[in-house]
C-alpha cells in the first residue's frame, strides 16, 4: 500500500493507515473540530478516520 509522504499518522486502527510505516494512504484528509471554537489540539480530529 502506497502512502502519502505529506500525512504522518500513528493511528493503526484506521482503514487508511499504511501498515508498513506511520503514514496515511489518502491523498488528503479532512481535519474537523468538535467544539464551537477550537482552542487546543484536543478540540480537533481527523474527520477522514474510518475503522479497519
Amino acid at each position: 500500500m502506497d502512502h502519502n509522504q505529506s500525512i504522518r499518522c500513528t493511528v493503526d486502527e484506521c482503514k487508511f493507515h499504511c501498515n508498513k510505516d506511520d503514514y496515511c494512504t489518502l491523498e488528503s484528509i479532512e481535519v474537523v473540530k468538535h467544539e464551537p471554537k477550537a482552542k487546543t489540539v484536543e478540540c480537533t480530529d481527523c474527520g477522514s478516520f474510518q475503522t479497519k
